[in-house]
């Protein structure tokens, strides 16, 4: 049997998931899988255009559209993020990582524009959440799955505006934090709300028709079930598809949020390869493509964020393989993952696209065993 079909029957086979979807694109030539349901129940087959929660796969696609706007001069890289984000004027940083929250020292420069899309703003998620700056983050950033459970866009920025960083801006990558100020620079500097942008500018030119922030009725029996393992080795239920993305959510985050298929992210990775154009439309410029999928780090920075990055190096919204440290990882490969159990990439010197999606949230930030088994099978 060929590698990718079996690959994802193994894993339905032996309950890691109900089901998955898995793509792999080489030039024109493309194959897909489909293995499983798209709940415990077995109610659905798995499908080619079934629709699943892709978490941060969303990263990428809110870079590209703040990308977007600095193409079209509305914004700069070097451009402070106050200009657009007046709460984040007079940034504090604690004065050690490991200090209280009130311990803190101005922040030795503004946040820029290129801080938030490589992440270097000082906010994130760190390996120690019991940094005190780290904890009081994380209370208010709470489930990310929990889409309805979030205050409006303006408040929960005023509530970051009270956190101290952890580093001051530029000096260290930290997870998640920036990705979302991305969603929130787009809705200010567009004037219009991150879900309707996305749509029009985005979605709409590359023929992305099932990606949104929430699943409509008429559709929603294409939709996934969401689990988590549970401790007896089953799996628990999350939410179902009339749960958190019956509706968009007051709070759009483009950390992750969007719903989407195997497809519709197949069509913006090919954008990307083809250096920012769709049939003729061009969304970005070369040049500005080329800044997504180039590592910004330091050797420094690549080294502390190991937790989440495993050595890579960070584009704009997505990791980027510095060295062949696994026989997937090719330098310049550049893509992420999901805690809801996807993962996406393309490698722009071979132009070669995969796409896997799941249903499974993950336990931790590493790439788990059916992520591992499919790049090997589509490497």
């Amino acid at each position: 049997m060929h590698p990718l079909p079996e690959t994802l029957r193994r894993h339905v086979e032996d309950g890691t998931v109900p089901g998955a979807v898995g793509l792999v694109a080489r030039g024109a030539d493309v194959e897909v899988a489909a293995a499983g349901a798209a709940d415990t129940e077995g109610t659905a087959p798995m499908a080619r255009d079934t629709l699943f929660r892709i978490a941060s796969l969303t990263k990428p696609v809110t870079a590209a559209a703040l990308l977007m706007l600095v193409d079209e001069g509305l914004i700069g890289l070097e451009d402070p993020v106050a200009d657009w984000l007046p709460e984040l004027a007079r940034p504090l940083v604690v004065r050690t990582p490991s200090g209280p929250v009130d311990d803190v020292v101005p922040a030795r420069r503004p946040v820029t524009m290129e801080d938030v899309l490589t992440s270097r703003t000082g906010w994130g998620l760190h390996a120690d959440a019991s940094l005190p700056a780290v904890r009081a983050l994380n209370a208010i950033q709470k489930n990310p799955l929990a889409m309805q459970d979030r205050p409006d866009p303006d408040t929960w920025l005023a509530e970051l505006a009270r956190v101290p960083m952890l580093h001051h801006p530029g000096d260290a990558w930290l997870y998640g934090t920036s990705s979302t100020l991305q969603g929130l620079l787009v809705a200010r500097v567009s004037g219009r709300p991150l879900p309707e942008f996305l749509a029009e500018r985005v979605f709409a030119p590359l023929g992305m028709r099932d990606t949104a922030f929430a699943v409509p009725a008429a559709e929603r029996h294409r939709f996934t079930s969401l689990y988590r393992p549970g401790e007896d080795g089953g799996l628990v239920l999350v939410d179902a598809p009339d749960g958190e993305w019956s509706s968009v959510p007051l709070f759009a985050s483009g950390a992750g949020g969007l719903v989407s298929t195997a497809d519709d992210w197949l069509a913006f990775a090919r954008m990307l390869l083809n250096g920012g154009t769709a049939d003729g439309h061009r969304l970005l410029r070369p040049g500005s493509v080329a800044r997504m999928t180039t590592d910004h780090l330091t050797a420094d920075q690549r080294a502390a964020g190991t937790l989440f990055l495993e050595g890579q190096g960070w584009g704009y919204g997505g990791a980027v393989d510095v060295a062949r440290t696994d026989p997937w990882r090719v330098p310049g490969r550049y893509g992420w993952i999901g805690g809801t159990g996807t993962t996406a990439h393309l490698v722009p010197s071979t132009g070669t696209v995969t796409i896997l999606l799941s249903q499974v949230c993950m336990t931790d930030p590493a790439p788990n065993r059916l992520m591992r088994d499919f790049w090997r099978a589509t490497g």
